[in-house]
Order: C-alpha cells, then structure tokens, then sequence
C-alpha cells in the first residue's frame, strides 16, 4: 500500500515479474541468480577435476569478499556449496488444493511487489527471502524474460475459469486444425463458452494493457470477489508457465462422481494423461541446480487423492533421494456432503485407504482441514464462512506459506543469522527433524495462530503457545508428550503499540515461555524467526474481525471498535504477524486410529459392508490387510502399548 493524499492509505494490486515489451519496465527483482549458480556449478564441477592433479590451479582467481587469494581449494569449494540455490517444485492436486494454492501465490507476489515499491515499508524491503527457491526465469518466443512459479497445477477440465491453461505470458492459439488428421468420419465438436473476467481480472487485464478510461474501484473488486468467486483462478493475480496448468481431459466439474480413491487413480493410469503430467515435471526438475525437496498439496477428499498417488508413485520412481512434504487438505464443505450411512461408510472407507496410499509415498504428510474453521480456536480474530472455499483456503494458505519460509530465508554470513531472521533450514532437514528420528513418525500436525499475541508488553499479552491451535482435524487437545518433535516459525511479530519485535526478543519470549508452561516441553524444538510479516494482498478475503488492527495488532474491545464492521478485509489490514508450527506429536493418534478402525471395520472382518465397494476400487484382499498392516504400524510407532494387528479382525 501507500499514502495518498490527506493520510489515506490506498491499496497497491501488483502483479509482478515478467517484461513488457513496449516498456522498459524490469521484473521488480533482480533476474534471477540461476545462470550465476551454474556457472559456479560448473567451476565447481571442474574443481574436482583438476584439483586432482594441482591443488594451486586456482590461486589466480580473484576470491569473493575478502577471503585470501590463497584460499585453499577446499574452501572455495565450500562456498560454491553455500551459495548454490535449493530450488522447491510445487504441486497441486485437485480443486482445493488450487484455492489453497491461489492465496499462496498471491502472498509470494505481492512480496515481490512490496520489495521493489519506494513506498513500501522497510520491513519488507529487507525481508531476505530467496525467491528463486519457488519461481523460474525464462523467456517468451519474442525474448520477454519472465518470472514464474515452479509449479504444476493439476484440476478438472473447465476449472481454469476465464484463464487459459497457457497462462497469460505465453499466449498461443493453436489452430484447430492442427493436429495430425488420422479419422476420416463425421466429427462433433463440445465447446464452452469463454467465461468473462470479474472485476478483479479485468482490472489486472487493463492495468497491464496500461488502459485507464475507466478506472475499478478496490472497494468494487473486494466486493465482487466477496459475492463471486466461483474459481480459484477468480482471484489469482499470478502469471503462470505453460507448463504448470494441466486440466484432467474428459473430467468436466462435478465432484459427486469423482469421489473416491479408486475413480481417481484410474483416470490417470489407464490413459497418457499421467505421462504428460509427469513430463511437466520433468521440465521443472530438469532445469534446477539442487532441488531441496518437493512442495505437494492434494485436495484428498475424492478422486484427486488417487490422481496424486499415482504421481508420487512416479515421483518415488524417477526422484528417488528428493523429499516430498506433502499436504492433503480438504475443505469444511466436503463434511457436509455425508447425508447418508452409504455415504458415510464410503467416505470412511476413502480416508483410509487415501491416507495409507499418501503417507506411504513421502517423506512427511500433514492433514490440513477441519469440519468447521469458524467454531475452531484458531478463528479467535478471524470471522470465516465455511460454505466459501475463497475464504476457508486463505487461512490454509497462510499457514502453509508460514511453513515455507524457513526454506527460503537467505543465510547471511558464517553463522547463517541476521538481524531480519534467523532458523533457516531446507526441507529435507525439516523432514528429518520431524520424521527421521525418535519414533520415525511420518505424520505432523499444523498448528497456527492467526494473528498471534503480542509478543511483548503486557497490556494484551497472552502466551503464544497457548494460542497456537491445530488446522489438522481430529487431534487430541492438552496431550503432555516427553517425544514430541516440533519446529516453529514466528514472523512478522509485534509489540505494544504496533512495535516491531526484534528476532532475538521474539527468540527470548518463545524460550521463556517454554520455561514457564506448565505443560511438558517437547523433546526437541526448532524456532525460525523472521520480521517479514504476511501481507494481506487485494483478492484476500475479508475475514478477519473488528479486533485485528491495520497491521494485525490486537486491539482492544472498547466501544469504537465493538461498532466497527465485523469483518475486516485487505483495505482495513494490510499485513498481519503469523505463528505456525509443524509437530510430531501422539495428539494425531485419534486421527490414525479412526483410519484404521474404519478399515477393519468395514474392510477387514468378515462380513463387512464395504468389502464390494473396496473390490469395485480395484482392491483385493491382501491390499486391503495390507493397508490395515500400514496403519496398524503408524498408530503403533506413537504408541508401542497398544496392540493393532489385521489378524485380530478373524
């Protein structure tokens, strides 16, 4: 945002990172270091080589910063290592995970944007965030450099709205006849017609025409978006590569028949599409110089959860040492759609044969979705209707994007600490911090506080931990566990008065919080810390109350406040602090155990009522013990006193 006249405050829409040609405009940061990374990659490569023969071949290059020009070989080496980029490859699977995904990139451009506006606030100017860990440089067919994200999209066919599923960069009209001609019959063609831009996009669309007859109010978008959002693609202001956009042909929008396991896995198996989509990766992971792991979102409650295994499958095939953190979300919206036993069993039936198919095929799942976020504790400042995906998955996003930023955070000097953050960390050490020791337990739970507390001061202080509630369902509350695991990030944070919290008070207040709980201390605890707040960008939902302040400080109830409007939006705030944590932790065992007592029951023992649904899926009966046998294991690594064994059902 900036200041206008007479102190009013008017809202920026940025839609960064790619040229245009009949300007001389650059990508509001710097191109990106890639090319630089691989020639160092390449210096490096040749290091090894030649250092075999002459350990002094390299004594004449002139060394960066001021190391000694008789740096010794191995320390040069070392600083390649430090300065190559870890680039993350995302995916989205299905209709929420896209919802989920369009605020998330939404926040990833308005960073952008905020880091190259003079008027934006410092803190974001020194945010420090390798943006290249999630985007790509590449360059139209005319030689536009553009900025886009590492990403593959994956939804029904017709789910794109009014965008193409070319992205709006790279624009290309194939013409319909094309293609190879191999059928000489009569031929019918199924078309819809083009959908037309809300108020968001055509403001975007003339923004980037430069057009300012007729100038769209924000106050109109934040409207129309509010009334209208029928796609994710209705509020993305991101461009996208060709690549990244993939509709599931002959799959137009209807959920009611593209409801389980079964139905989806087949869709990509018995036909090309799985291969396409996979090439789509390849194209990604091809042109990184170290992947630090995969970004994974799957809408789990239907079909897409069988379209997804089927493509980490490949992904465990093709990319056997790249980790995948992977999130399977479901939206509020789906628990009301069970108005049957038939439907319920069903169901039940698909959380566990989805969740041992998914938890199998990476490194670390997180369940993400709860039956209602506007009656959980973590909408304590947030106003959220259950029934508009728009505003359900932008709390979701958030807290993803929260997850993230340790991943990207540059390591400023030998300590890797800075005064803008500090407990940076790539993905596969966040994996292995949480599942790869003590009880190997692969899945975590997310945890948020939206905004949270302030951190110091005491006219409002509350504890941080205590405001910390759970995004994934069915979890125990108030569990003391001596073995739990967990790493957190604070970003953003304030004080009293809307004063910035320096990284070392926000380190120093966790840390004496932990001291004085009452509640045992997790084994092991990790704390990422950064100034850089969440900006609440133009298309967010108007979802937070009348006690979150312009900058996501707390107010307090007085009667002003109590007669301001009772949903705030991203022209009342304009950036929020942010709390989330992942956990390991046995408080997910009433999750693990309704899985697998949903299987037993209605799969396992003699008799059972789905054992012809689990067969139509293409399940025979060893399958089905053995997806009791996996979820047995889970439930038994949090804890080893309790018996679970598919032999017990006979």
């Amino acid at each position: 945002m900036v200041w206008g006249q007479n102190g009013q405050v008017k809202k920026k829409t940025y839609r960064s990172l790619y040229f245009n040609s009949s300007t001389t405009l650059v990508p509001p940061i710097p191109v990106n270091n890639s090319q630089w990374f691989r020639l160092l990659n390449s210096i490096r490569f040749c290091c090894l080589s030649y250092l075999t023969f002459n350990s002094q071949r390299f004594r004449f290059l002139n060394p960066p910063c001021n190391y000694p020009k008789s740096f010794c070989s191995r320390s040069f080496l070392q600083i390649v290592d430090n300065l190559s980029m870890k680039e993350l490859v995302t995916f989205q699977v299905g209709s929420y995970a896209n919802f989920i995904g369009s605020h998330f990139w939404n926040f990833q451009d308005e960073l952008l944007g905020l880091l190259e506006d003079p008027q934006s606030h410092l803190i974001f100017k020194n945010q420090n965030l390798d943006m290249d860990v999630l985007y790509r440089t590449g360059e139209t067919q005319q030689g536009i450099p553009t900025y886009t994200p590492r990403l593959i999209s994956v939804d029904f066919q017709g789910s794109l709205g009014s965008m193409s599923s070319r992205g709006t960069l790279y624009n290309h009209n194939p013409s319909p006849s094309s293609g190879v001609a191999t059928w000489t019959g009569n031929v019918s063609t199924q078309a819809s017609e083009p959908h037309k831009k809300n108020l968001f996009l055509q403001r975007l669309y003339d923004e980037g025409q430069e057009i300012n007859e007729s100038e769209i109010l924000d106050t109109d978008v934040v409207k129309s978006l509010e009334d209208g959002v029928q796609y994710w693609t209705d509020f993305s202001k991101v461009h996208y590569h060709p690549q990244s956009l993939f509709e599931l042909n002959g799959l137009w929008m209807d959920p009611k028949e593209f409801n389980n396991y079964g139905i989806g896995r087949n869709t990509v198996s018995e036909g090309l599409q799985g291969d396409e989509i996979n090439e789509r990766l390849r194209f990604f992971m091809e042109e990184c110089d170290h992947v630090q792991g995969i970004q994974f979102m799957v809408d789990d409650s239907g079909g897409f959860s069988g379209v997804a295994a089927s493509l980490l499958e490949n992904i465990a095939d093709e990319y056997t040492n790249v980790p995948v953190l992977l999130f399977s979300v479901r939206s509020p919206n789906y628990y009301n759609t069970l108005t049957s036993r038939k439907l319920s069993i069903t169901s039940n039936l698909h959380d566990a044969v989805s969740f041992s198919a998914l938890s199998s095929l990476c490194k670390l799942i997180v369940p993400v979705g709860l039956p209602s976020l506007n009656e959980s504790r973590v909408s304590q400042y947030l106003n959220v209707e259950d029934v508009k995906l728009y505003q359900s998955s932008a709390v979701y996003a958030s807290a993803i994007h929260s997850i993230n930023l340790p991943f990207r955070m540059k390591k400023m000097g030998p300590t890797g600490e800075s005064s803008n953050e500090s407990g940076a960390m790539d993905l596969y050490e966040c994996i292995q911090m949480l599942a790869g020791q003590g009880r190997q337990n692969t899945v975590a739970i997310l945890d948020a506080a939206m905004p949270p507390p302030s951190m110091t001061g005491k006219r409002f202080q509350q504890p941080l931990l205590g405001n910390l509630h759970p995004l994934t369902p069915e979890t125990a509350h108030d569990v003391d566990d001596s073995q739990a695991i967990e790493t957190m990030i604070v970003h953003g944070a304030l004080g009293a008065g809307e004063k910035e919290v320096s990284v070392s008070e926000v380190r120093e207040a966790v840390e004496t919080e932990y001291e004085n709980t009452s509640s045992t201390r997790p084994r092991f605890s990790h704390l990422s810390v950064s100034r850089c707040p969440l900006p609440i960008p133009l298309p967010f939902p108007s979802i937070f109350n009348n006690l979150v302040g312009r900058r996501g400080d707390l107010l307090s109830n007085s009667p002003t406040v109590s007669e301001s409007p009772s949903r705030r939006g991203p022209l009342d705030v304009h950036s929020i602090p942010m709390a989330a944590r992942l956990r390991s932790s046995t408080a997910v065992l009433p999750f693990l155990e309704n899985r697998l007592g949903y299987i037993r029951k209605f799969g396992i023992e003699r008799g059972s009522i789905g054992a012809n649904v689990l067969t139509s899926w293409g399940f025979g009966r060893e399958e089905i013990e053995d997806i009791g046998e996996n979820l047995s294991k889970m439930v038994l690594a949090l804890n080893p006193q309790q018996e679970y064994s598919s032999d017990d059902s006979d």
